[in-house]
C-alpha cells in the first residue's frame, strides 16, 4: 500500500492523477469497475490491500460512523474531513457521495473545491431536495426541480472543471417517478455537464436499471449501487454496459455485525481469550498504518543516543 507518508508528489499532482484514474473507471463502458465504500483511514487502508481500483466515500457510511443517521445529519464540514483521513490512508482514487450539494449551487460549489483541496478525485451529487433522507428509508423522497439542481451541476463544473469528476446521481426510481422522469432528469444532467450518470434503484431485481441503460443507450456512461438488487450477476451489467459497480455499505455493515459479535462474548466471557482467535492482531493494525515507515523516518531524522 503506498500511503500519504510515502509519496514525494505535491496535492496537485495527486488530485490531477487521481482524477484521471476515477476518470477511466467510470467514464468508461469497455471495462466494468469495481469501487468500494469507506468511512474512516482504517476501512480505506483495507479496501485498497485488498485491490479496488476506486473508493466509495458513503454518505450513509460516514454519518453512521459519527454516529448520526444519513439524514443530512452530518454537516459537509465532518464529511470533507473525515474524506481527508480516507484519501491520505491510501492510493486510491475516491469519489465522494455529496448527497445533494448540502443547499444551493452556492453550497454545492462550495463543498465541491474543499474536496479537491482535500485530494478527492470526485463528487456524486444526487437530485434530492435539501434535506435528503437515505434513499432506502421510507417513502418520502423529494425531488429537486429539474434546472435548478442542473444550475448546482453547472456551478460544480465551473468551480472544479476537470479536476473533479462530477457524477450525477437520478434519483427519480427512488421516488417511484416513471422512466420517462428518469430519463429526462439524465438527459438533463448531461447537458449540464456530468461526467457520468449514477441511476438509482431499490427494487429487489435489477429489471428497472437494465431497462434504463437499454433506453439511455449509452449517451453517458452508468454507475450503479446494486446494494438490494446484489445477486444480479455482473454479467448482466456488462451486456448493458455500465461503467462501474459501487458496494456502497458493506464494509460498515460487516464491521458492525463483527464487533457486535466481539462485544457479546466478551460481555458473556467476562474475558477476551476467547474473542482473540476471531479479531486482528495488532500487528495487521500497525502494518496498514506503516508503523515501519515512522520508525525509519524516526532512524533518518532524530538525532541518535548521546
Amino acid at each position: 500500500m503506498s500511503g500519504v507518508t510515502g509519496s514525494s508528489r505535491r496535492p496537485e499532482q495527486q488530485n490531477c492523477n487521481r482524477a484521471e484514474m476515477l476518470r477511466r473507471l467510470v467514464c468508461s463502458d469497455c471495462t466494468l469497475s469495481f469501487l468500494i465504500e469507506a468511512h474512516d483511514g482504517i476501512s480505506a487502508a483495507i479496501a485498497t490491500r485488498a485491490g479496488f481500483e476506486g473508493i466509495w466515500a458513503s454518505g450513509l457510511s460516514i454519518a453512521s460512523a459519527l454516529g448520526y443517521r444519513d439524514a443530512n445529519e452530518a454537516s459537509w464540514t465532518q464529511v470533507v474531513d473525515v474524506v481527508e483521513r480516507i484519501v491520505d490512508t491510501g492510493d486510491r482514487p475516491v469519489l465522494v457521495d455529496g448527497d445533494s450539494g448540502f443547499g444551493n449551487f452556492n453550497n454545492a460549489r462550495l463543498l465541491a473545491r474543499k474536496l479537491h483541496q482535500r485530494g478527492a478525485a470526485g463528487v456524486a451529487l444526487q437530485d434530492s431536495r435539501f434535506p435528503k433522507m437515505n434513499s432506502l428509508v421510507g417513502d418520502r423522497h423529494l425531488l429537486a426541480d429539474v434546472s435548478e439542481f442542473s444550475g448546482r451541476l453547472r456551478a460544480v463544473k465551473d468551480a472544479v472543471a476537470e479536476e473533479l469528476v462530477l457524477v450525477a446521481r437520478v434519483e427519480a426510481l427512488i421516488a417511484n417517478q416513471p422512466m420517462e422522469e428518469a430519463l429526462l432528469r439524465a438527459n438533463a444532467y448531461a447537458d449540464a455537464g456530468a461526467d457520468a450518470i449514477l441511476i438509482h434503484s431499490r427494487k429487489n431485481t435489477a429489471d428497472e436499471i437494465l431497462s434504463f441503460a437499454k433506453k439511455w443507450d449509452n449517451r453517458l456512461s452508468l454507475v450503479i449501487v446494486p446494494t438490494r438488487y446484489h445477486s444480479t450477476p455482473n454479467s448482466k451489467f456488462r451486456d448493458a454496459r455500465i461503467a462501474a459497480v459501487i458496494w456502497a455499505n458493506q464494509p460498515l455493515r460487516a464491521s458492525i455485525a463483527a464487533m457486535r459479535s466481539v462485544c457479546e462474548r466478551i460481555v458473556a466471557d467476562e474475558g477476551v481469550v476467547g474473542v482473540e482467535p476471531q479479531i486482528a492482531p495488532l500487528e495487521e493494525i500497525f502494518e496498514l498504518l506503516e508503523y515501519s515507515e515512522l520508525a525509519n523516518a524516526e532512524a533518518r531524522y532524530l538525532p541518535g543516543p548521546t
